[in-house]
């Protein structure tokens, strides 16, 4: 690990590998996870921070950025412009995290989601260069991704665009969960973010994988892979796909850490949304 670098396990709902925040040159978060964990993170911190950098604004990346500007008034808070409003005032964000995960799951998984007041977010598109990194807008996950290169240390802080692997295993899946997912825009991502040389992957679900190149090619062959299997629209059929790797690509106690971060029902519905998405456009135009 980098000596600036502090991965912190959030131990997300008890169980180790499956949402990392990240403490860089002591002062900086990025992705701090969810508020159900944010007592862990506190924990893992090495002093006080003075900001917070977002991949995006999924709530096991960032919902626990209003709780650390409750307790750290001047946290700066920096974060997509489009995902900026929903940290704002996030009740469109949960809403919409409701319908997907029920609303009786909300605060055992997320915790009490705190607005970030307005004077503390910063709004970025992508191509600026904030506290040491480059920001790059890398739609595909999510419309609003950023990925953040540090540039000094060369890791690529790239949220969930890498997708989800476990050490020590370097099985992948890539996280499809509704209701953004393109695979085209995602596909475009990744040969963005690797052209941009990083040295080094940092993957929220979950560490680091040094080995960047081949960590991107098994994230665009596992978005090839689920996208076909959704393609006819059969549930049961792509669960079967999807529950089939994993079971060959890991072990048990890794396949359970792997399906809490990425769970395969909400894979498959944001690739039938996407493909029935784009039927309708295409029947449209």
């Amino acid at each position: 690990m980098s000596g600036i670098v502090r991965e912190i396990d959030t131990m997300h709902l008890g169980r180790d590998r499956v949402i990392a925040a990240h403490e860089v040159r002591g002062d900086l978060i990025v992705d701090p996870g969810p508020a159900s964990a944010v007592h862990t993170l506190l924990e893992g911190l090495s002093g006080e921070p003075r900001a917070v950098l977002l991949t995006h604004i999924h709530l096991d990346h960032a919902s626990a950025a209003g709780a650390l500007v409750r307790r750290w008034p001047d946290l700066r808070v920096y974060v997509s412009e489009v995902g900026a409003p929903h940290m704002v005032e996030p009740k469109k964000l949960l809403e919409s995290a409701g319908r997907l995960y029920g609303p009786e799951n909300m605060d055992r998984l997320w915790g009490e989601v705190l607005p970030v007041p307005a004077a503390n977010v910063v709004a970025l598109a992508g191509g600026e260069e904030v506290e040491g990194f480059r920001v790059e807008h890398v739609p595909g996950h999510a419309s609003h991704h950023l990925v953040w290169l540090h540039l000094a240390e060369g890791d690529a802080y790239v949220g969930d665009m890498a997708g989800v692997r476990i050490p020590p295993g370097d099985f992948t899946v890539a996280p499809t969960p509704p209701p953004e997912i393109d695979v085209e825009a995602w596909m475009a991502s990744i040969d963005r973010i690797e052209g941009l040389g990083a040295d080094r992957l940092r993957l929220t679900h979950f560490g680091v994988a040094a080995d960047v190149g081949a960590q991107l090619e098994r994230v665009r062959e596992s978005l090839a892979v689920q996208a076909e299997a959704a393609r006819g629209g059969d549930r049961d059929r792509f669960l079967e796909v999807l529950d089939g790797r994993i079971d060959a690509g890991t072990d048990p106690e890794t396949a359970l850490s792997l399906r809490q971060a990425s769970p395969p029902d909400q894979l498959w519905q944001g690739l039938e949304r996407y493909w029935r998405k784009r039927a309708e456009a295409e029947r449209a135009a």
